[in-house]
């Protein structure tokens, strides 16, 4: 086992992953005191709970006034992503542009002819909160997303606005699918997505197959996310989606192996990648420093100080007929095998997850659960708290400080 360090911070670690750190169960839950393997198995009962909370509640407003000239989800962070999901769940021929949007307040254009998603887990996010406030100013259609009883809850309340109220358990990291559906079941209320409720009830079976998989009892051997978390140790990840919806799933990965195990991360579309950053597989940390590597060395003998690539290839499986997506899934295809290949000839490894699934949420979920539990099992492999991120707390005290005369 490798001796513990502590950093700046007082955080303590181990600068190399220790792969028997994932084979005792017990002692691995012990470093999970705030419980973010559990909260992460619990998203196939966020998906059905935050269905029955969206279903009671009245969203038929939001559609009196007909289509919206255009849609806007507010909120940062996981919270932000909601806005990106249902956009790829609406799918390329979408009538109406949906518009993520990541900061406090929303565009300028905004007025009554739209509609403002404002999405926030703990329901006192300032960027949720200036979204709703603007769009209550400007006549928009609002429905607010959050933690109940909160500030969010008494805005809508305010500006007479739907409000889906979703329990906090777990940072919102780990409750993804408790924000997503409600943002669903609102586009649904506008005619934009068509999510039935046997969509919501396999994509829910989905994460909860996926979680038995990843269960922190299950060894590394069996275990498909800590095969993955491991593969990545010591790595500089970086993670593709051959589609939208895969690119959705990417930057889910990016997100969550920033924040729970502290690695830098470079995660998009592979379409976009093909014109610039995959030069990164001729670089220092790919084909040159694999250049020196000895193919027939044991891995676990490696110098752990040369720090090397591992790429990601998220695959959608191109279900959709082509004429609904905005090129061809032949493209998606032939681009997913050749960055594969070139991987493979630079000596780069490489791992591969295809989705699976018969609708567009259940192939994200797919593409999503895995990789959750994997930033969760890296960041224990490093002795790491994946919960307790110091540099995140942090961050929000020394941005929120008030003027001294006003606080």
């Amino acid at each position: 086992m490798a001796n513990p360090l502590e950093g700046a911070s007082g955080v303590n670690g181990h600068r190399v992953a220790d792969e028997s750190l994932l084979n005792d169960e017990k002692s691995m839950l012990a470093n999970d005191p705030g419980g973010m393997l559990r909260a992460t198995a619990s998203a196939g009962a966020q998906v059905r709970e935050a269905a029955a909370l969206a279903a009671e509640v009245d969203l038929s407003m939001l559609a009196d006034e007909g289509r919206p000239r255009a849609v806007v989800v507010a909120g940062i962070g996981t919270a932000g992503l909601t806005g990106n999901i249902l956009a790829t769940v609406a799918g390329p021929r979408c009538p109406v542009p949906i518009i993520g949007h990541r900061s406090a307040g929303i565009p300028g254009w905004v007025g009554a002819a739209d509609v403002v998603i404002a999405v926030s887990a703990s329901g006192r996010s300032p960027e949720a909160l200036a979204a709703a406030e603007a769009a209550a100013r400007r006549g928009a259609r609002l429905v607010a997303i959050g933690n109940p009883d909160s500030e969010l809850e008494a805005m809508a309340q305010r500006a007479r606005a739907p409000f889906i109220g979703v329990p906090r358990r777990a940072p919102a990291r780990a409750t993804l699918w408790g924000l997503v559906v409600p943002v669903l079941f609102a586009g649904r209320a506008l005619g934009l997505v068509n999510v039935t409720e046997a969509d919501i009830a396999e994509t829910a079976t989905r994460l909860d197959a996926d979680a038995e998989r990843c269960r922190p009892g299950a060894d590394s051997f069996v275990n498909p996310a800590k095969s993955l978390a491991l593969g990545l140790a010591g790595s500089v990840p970086i993670v593709w989606g051959s589609s939208p919806l895969a690119t959705v799933a990417a930057r889910r990965f990016g997100d969550t192996l920033a924040a729970n195990a502290r690695y830098p991360v470079m995660a998009g579309a592979l379409g976009e990648a093909g014109r610039g950053r995959v030069g990164l597989l001729d670089g220092v940390f790919g084909g040159l420093a694999e250049g020196s590597r000895d193919i027939f060395a044991d891995p676990d003998d490696e110098d752990e100080n040369t720090t090397r690539l591992r790429l990601v290839v998220l695959r959608d499986g191109g279900l959709n007929p082509e004429d609904d997506a905005d090129e061809p899934v032949a493209v998606e295809e032939r681009r997913a095998d050749a960055i594969q290949t070139l991987a493979d000839r630079r000596g780069v490894r490489c791992d591969v997850l295809t989705a699976e699934g018969g609708s567009a949420l259940e192939r994200l979920a797919s593409l999503v659960a895995v990789p959750d539990f994997a930033s969760l099992y890296l960041a224990l492999a490093h002795g790491l708290d994946p919960m307790a991120v110091p540099a995140i707390s942090e961050m929000k005290e020394l941005s929120n400080l008030m003027p001294e005369g006003l606080s």
